[in-house]
């Protein structure tokens, strides 16, 4: 469609360019006339006799309105919506620590659809993976952005009513960071900053002054979350025992002196401050007591209270109350899990974010964001996060959010269908997992890296038809990819996964329930099925390193490709095992002879509705990984 777009548009042009090829609109003064309103309030479209018309205050809301307007022009040739701001703020946190770091085009992906959905703040989470020149091991073989790398990122943010802010560590999580020799002298425990030493605030000072230089905005994040070793380490060697509060509120005020000299406006997670108030640590204490004269001392700082677990709206009124003791105006971090294995958690994703986005209006909060972390590798991939955005950007607008205005709006900013994507959602709420997967199972993940011969989680899905359904699954992705053509590298992946999945699930138990009753009919079976899986797993790795290679830097994919090898080689040394046992039924296979035990360690509830949760290397083995 051509466009003739008068008004209020100097600053609007470069960002309409960006998004013409997005919405497939091109300018043109013999286009069909809108006229554009700068002014203060709500976003209003309007169409009738011939003439379009857009009102907006934010740069931002022009971006949305044009959507909705070329959305609405497509249905009905006259109408007038309009629509009101429900936050100042509302955005995402996009994670570049956990080894996939977005190039700048896989940045500039998503800066796009933000704009159509009316997001106006990106995060960029950097722990040590931007450029420091002074500390040429920082971010050393990590993909680290350089500052021109980040600098075009912010223009064309700006261009589209965006704020950039960078995120860094001043505290903690920087165990990547620290694992150098030129961080000896400053640091407390394997991950967390010595708090007093003069060399630590040199270091501090200087990261800070890279980080913030390719932005325009003056905020910046420094983090200071989950610091439990907090003052333990070399520091309590040092200094011995002391009020973990102090050594929190003087390291704060240290870094906030150093803010403040560059002109800049920090702000903080919130959490160790109710962690360290809470008699077991915990963040979501609604008894913990922050005492009085602690608060006095906390210095001009803004509080992110995140929390991406709770359904219940009274949950997060509550820890709003207890914030609000500390800051006026607390910022508000929900989570689109993006990060429960090797496929995303729509489920809790959305039970958690409407909780919290309806609580949050009611208290007035003015700034949330939606986190989109990559723990343990960056298994999931960056795109499966648009649902969870689109859902943010509606109640962003909205007071209420229903399923089919979701559906259709995601369609339009996209150019993808909803019910496609929330497919996903089907790797790990399987048979055995309670609706809405509230318990974070992720059985996707855990039956693919776990070893056939070893079987951690066997037990765990002992009785469910889950290779079924995961075959259930292959065709209806296969239509998806077909659906969605810009989207068929991850459609194509997803497809892969539930194929390797529906053979490979109950494999072991298979295998192990044939070895048990020496019945070598079935055990030759599985032994072909091991034969074609091993070409299943390495289409697998090759759709999954495309789809990585489309948006990130080629660091970190290692990691990734050394755990397809290790699968690979472990299923090709099962079928040597098994071989040799057909070949001589005396050969004894020990670890089918193992008893299976459920699998009750690290992330296990003892509820009904999981199958589990783990990590890789506790997915892998039972023995010592790496330590």
């Amino acid at each position: 469609m051509k466009l003739q777009v008068t008004g209020t548009i100097s600053e609007l042009l470069t960002g309409i360019n960006h998004l013409s090829e997005e919405l497939n609109f091109t300018i043109g003064s013999d286009g069909y006339p809108i006229s554009v309103v700068k002014r203060p309030g709500s976003i209003e479209v309007k169409n009738a006799n011939g003439q379009g018309e857009i009102c907006f205050e934010k740069k931002i809301h022009f971006y949305r309105a044009l959507g909705l307007w070329l959305q609405n022009f497509e249905k009905s040739k006259e109408f007038h919506i309009v629509e009101h701001p429900q936050f100042e703020t509302s955005g995402v946190m996009i994670d570049a620590s956990r080894n996939a770091v977005l190039t700048t085009d896989g940045i500039q992906m998503l800066l796009r659809k933000m704009a159509v959905m009316g997001l106006n703040l990106a995060m960029l989470y950097t722990e040590d993976t931007f450029e420091v020149p002074e500390y040429p091991y920082f971010g050393y073989m990590r993909g680290r952005y350089s500052e021109k790398e980040i600098k075009i990122c912010d223009d064309y943010a700006e261009e589209l009513g965006i704020e950039m802010i960078p995120c860094i560590q001043t505290l903690a999580h920087l165990k990547e960071a620290l694992k150098w020799n030129y961080s000896n002298e400053f640091r407390d425990t394997e991950s967390i900053l010595l708090a007093g030493e003069p060399k630590t605030y040199e270091f501090l000072r200087t990261i800070i002054k890279s980080a913030t230089k390719p932005y325009r905005s003056n905020r910046i994040h420094i983090g200071m979350d989950e610091a439990h070793e907090l003052g333990l380490g070399k520091y309590m060697e040092l200094n011995g025992y002391r009020n973990r509060f102090e050594i929190m509120n003087q390291h704060l005020k240290q870094v906030i002196h150093i803010t403040e000299d560059l002109n800049l406006k920090p702000m903080i997670w919130s959490d160790m401050y109710f962690r360290l108030a809470s008699k077991d640590g915990n963040y979501y204490d609604k008894d913990a007591a922050i005492p009085e004269e602690i608060i006095k001392l906390i210095p001009n700082v803004q509080m992110v209270y995140w929390d991406y677990y709770h359904t219940e709206e009274s949950h997060y009124e509550k820890m709003l109350t207890m914030h609000k003791l500390l800051v006026d105006e607390p910022i508000f971090a929900g989570g689109l899990w993006t990060w429960n294995g090797i496929a995303p958690n729509y489920g809790k994703a959305f039970r958690t974010t409407e909780a919290a986005l309806k609580a949050n209006k009611k208290f007035g909060i003015k700034e949330v964001f939606a986190t989109m972390w990559g723990d343990n590798g960056a298994e999931t991939p960056i795109q499966t996060v648009l649902p969870g955005m689109q859902l943010y950007a509606e109640y962003t607008y909205h007071q209420e959010v229903g399923p089919e205005h979701l559906a259709e709006r995601f369609e339009f900013c996209t150019g993808y269908h909803l019910e496609d994507f929330l497919l996903l959602n089907h790797f790990d709420e399987t048979p055995g997992v309670m609706k809405d997967n509230l318990y974070e199972s992720n059985p996707s993940k855990f039956l693919l890296w776990q070893d056939i011969l070893i079987g951690l989680y066997d037990k765990n899905i002992e009785g469910f038809p889950i290779a079924q359904h995961y075959e259930k699954l292959i065709q209806p992705l296969h239509e998806s990819k077909e659906k969605n053509q810009d989207m068929n590298l991850l459609f194509h992946f997803y497809e892969e996964l539930a194929r390797v999945l529906s053979v490979k699930a109950e494999l072991g138990i298979n295998l192990k329930n044939a070895y048990d009753q020496a019945d070598k009919n079935a055990v030759h079976a599985c032994s072909e099925k091991l034969s074609s899986l091993r070409k299943d797993v390495e289409k697998l790795r090759l759709a999954h390193k495309k789809l990585w290679f489309s948006t990130n830097k080629p660091f970190g994919w290692e990691v990734l490709d050394i755990r397809y090898g290790g699968l690979l080689t472990r299923i090709h040394s099962a079928e040597e095992r098994v071989q040799e046992w057909l070949d001589d039924p005396t050969v004894r296979i020990e670890e089918l002879e193992a008893e299976r035990l459920f699998y009750n360690g690290i992330y296990t509830f003892g509820e009904e509705g999981t199958l589990g949760r783990n990590l890789y290397h506790r997915i892998v083995t039972n023995s010592v990984f790496s330590d």
